[in-house]
């Protein structure tokens, strides 16, 4: 396929940032609610953006949480110090080419920021969707891009996201969907299963498949 636009989702496909969101909800939340928690608890409230994990397991401290949240967030970010090596090299790549480029992701908009800013990666996405603390909205951030991209067919744009949901989102948007299966945390049998239009299991194969 002719590739015209491109869509990314930013955890675990730009860079390997969930072990970092793990640790900055443990850190914000465990102190509020007086108890541990466990990594399989705190990855069954994503979806909704972190307000609503917050939502979900500290409602009684919502405001106190999402700033603690926030704060650990980017003190800890030094754990997730730069992006998956080859990464900045393909979105410099598709930004010489005049290749759009956007972001759709779950995470809200205050942490998707600290990491773009952290990464210096913000310059490349010139349309950027987060999430919402109401649930999964990831079709409707690609329909959003879709909306303003209107002049570029949608079978010419891939959505490249590393979690099933991601190829769930992609199915009901009508746009092709590459699976990023090269986090630590991505899981490349499930996403195969689910007939992505490709899987890659490193940076560089989509590089190379890329033409970047």
């Amino acid at each position: 396929m002719e590739v015209k636009a491109v869509i990314f989702d930013l955890d675990g496909t730009i860079a390997n940032t969930l072990p970092l969101c793990i640790s900055a909800f443990r850190a914000a939340i465990e102190p509020l609610i007086r108890r541990s928690l466990s990594d399989d608890e705190i990855i069954a409230t994503f979806g909704p953006s972190e307000e609503g994990t917050i939502m979900a397991l500290a409602p009684d401290f919502y405001d106190e949480g999402v700033s603690a949240y926030l704060r650990n967030y980017q003190d800890l970010h030094h754990n997730c110090p730069h992006p998956f090596e080859g990464m900045p090299g393909i979105l410099e790549t598709l930004t010489r080419k005049n290749i759009p480029i956007a972001m759709v992701t779950g995470k809200g908009k205050h942490s998707a920021d600290i990491s773009l800013r952290h990464f210096s990666l913000t310059k490349y996405f010139s349309i950027i969707e987060t999430g919402s603390p109401a649930g999964p909205g990831k079709v409707q951030g690609i329909r959003a891009v879709l909306n303003k991209w209107n002049n570029i067919n949608k079978n010419n744009v891939i959505y490249v996201g590393d979690a099933p949901s991601d190829i769930t989102a992609c199915r009901e948007a009508g746009v092709p969907v590459v699976a990023a299966a090269w986090a630590s945390t991505a899981q490349p049998e499930v996403l195969r299963s689910m007939k992505p239009d490709e899987l890659f299991l490193t940076v560089d194969d989509f590089k190379a498949w890329l033409n970047c």
